[in-house]
């Protein structure tokens, strides 16, 4: 199921408002990360995705209007833009804290990369 940005917005205040304490939120992935070793893909459930349409080609372009870089913990969400269009909005299934993920693919590599979904980062940004 695709996620509209006012759908994307409730939900991350959602899971920002989560207290329980839970080695998903001890991985502190502020930023774009690969994803760490003390949590495994099992211990989250996909709710949904932020790819529009899976048929159309993705931008690879990204949003950085304050300097921030892609791994920044401060860098905007901005779901039309890389690589928030290539995720998916994954929740824990032990604490409900949301987090969005997409796999980064280079020449002989793949790599699940991991970001906690921040409401106050969430940018409704156009192309």
């Amino acid at each position: 199921m695709a996620i509209d940005f006012a759908t994307l917005k409730q939900m991350a205040e959602q899971s920002a408002a989560v207290t329980q304490s839970c080695r998903c939120n001890d991985a502190q992935a502020w930023g774009w990360q690969q994803m760490p070793l003390t949590l495994e893909l099992d211990q989250f459930e996909e709710v949904g995705t932020l790819v529009e349409n899976p048929y159309d080609e993705p931008t690879f372009k990204e949003y950085h209007a304050a300097g921030t870089r892609l791994q920044s913990d401060d860098a905007p969400i901005a779901p039309r833009y890389y690589p928030a269009n290539l995720s998916q909005v994954l929740r824990c299934v032990k604490c409900s804290r949301l987090y969005l993920r997409y796999t980064e693919g280079g020449g002989y590599f793949t790599e699940v990369r991991i970001r906690a979904l921040q409401p106050q980062l969430l940018v409704d940004a156009a192309l």
